[in-house]
């Protein structure tokens, strides 16, 4: 009896492990839903990082245009820059040329030097004699370039140092006991003089030099102590000068 119920409990278990649970399809059913849903759910996922990464790609073409513009700006800039510095140096040598101009304007006006008078400037009028040497002031001014002459009181004094010439010319009235004659001046050092002794007529005396002068140096003309000159309308008298160089 113990032996029979033995087999037959073998016979069942036997007969359950070829048996397919009726629940198997069911569990299938619920899987193929799942793996559905996990489908649906990346392809979701999928669609979302496309469109996203298409949105990135328009931002990012944005962008790029956008960089494009600046650097085309940053380009403008920068020439525009270039541009401002070589007006700036342009200006700067302009400024400089000017400034050397204002320096060279003195030394061009002071190049230009030239001066001419005749003793009187109306009338007529007899000089002399003196007991000493008078200084001649030339009155009657016909060029005076430079202003470096002064008809007040006869003295030309040199705005630059260089080289100048002068001349004088003396004219007067034939004296037995009077020549006609004057003395150019440096500094206050007999230079050269012009002299003529006639008893009758008239007589006329000249004499030319060229000295070098410093800033300050005066020259000037003196009528001899005793000597009678003679000037009018006519410019009979004169002295006159001219910067010939600078140095």
């Amino acid at each position: 009896m113990q032996t029979k119920m033995l087999f037959t409990l073998f016979l069942l278990i036997c007969w359950l492990s070829t048996v397919q649970p009726e629940t198997t399809p069911a569990k299938k059913i619920i899987q193929h839903e799942k793996e559905d849903e996990y489908d649906r759910d990346i392809h979701s996922v999928l669609r979302e990082m496309t469109a996203m990464l298409a949105k990135q790609n328009v931002q990012i073409m944005y962008l790029q245009k956008e960089n494009e513009a600046q650097a085309a700006k940053l380009r403008d800039v920068d020439n525009l820059k270039e541009a401002i510095q070589a007006q700036t140096a342009k200006l700067k040598t302009t400024e400089e040329k000017l400034a050397e101009l204002d320096k060279l304007k003195p030394q061009l006006q002071v190049k230009q030097v030239a001066f001419s008078a005749s003793l009187v400037a109306t009338g007529q009028r007899h000089f002399g004699p003196f007991s000493a040497l008078y200084t001649l002031a030339f009155k009657h001014v016909i060029t005076n370039i430079g202003n470096a002459y002064n008809p007040n009181t006869g003295v030309f004094t040199a705005p630059v140092k260089g080289a100048y010439h002068f001349e004088f010319y003396i004219y007067g009235y034939g004296d037995a006991s009077h020549g006609s004659g004057a003395i150019l001046f440096k500094n206050g050092r007999h230079i050269f003089i012009a002299y003529e002794h006639q008893p009758s007529h008239t007589s006329s005396s000249s004499n030319g030099v060229t000295l070098i002068l410093e800033v300050g140096d005066v020259v000037y003309v003196r009528q001899r102590a005793t000597a009678k000159i003679f000037d009018s309308v006519n410019c009979h008298t004169t002295f006159s000068g001219h910067l010939l160089f600078t140095m």
